[in-house]
């Protein structure tokens, strides 16, 4: 039996919970590779597209996931230069990923 992460089951990420998970996943960001590529600042621009109710710290988090650092150590030491980031990003998110189920209401 294989434990290998198919496109349907997210990889787990450090720091990350399944409710994070399925955020990440709903906005096609299946795995660390694919985070490290977008950054934190990008990653959290195309969850809060897909899930508007995603916070902040779904920001710390992911930062942390890239870092190493624990999410509130994140929070307390690198929120304003985040905070920055997020409002110079101009980069337009993508879509959510083409056929999933958004988390907060259950529909494409």
């Amino acid at each position: 039996m294989s434990t290998r992460p198919t496109p349907k089951q997210p990889q787990t990420l450090p720091g990350l919970g399944p409710k994070s998970m399925a955020m990440l996943e709903a906005a096609g960001i299946h795995d660390l590779a694919r985070l490290q590529q977008l950054g934190s600042v990008a990653a959290y621009r195309r969850v809060k597209r897909c899930c508007p109710s995603a916070s902040l710290n779904l920001l710390w988090a992911l930062e942390g996931a890239l870092t190493g650092l624990h999410w509130q150590t994140v929070a307390r030491d690198h929120r304003t230069s985040l905070l920055l980031a997020l409002d110079d990003d101009t980069q337009t998110p993508g879509p959510c990923a083409p056929g999933s189920v958004s988390p907060e209401t259950g529909t494409q």
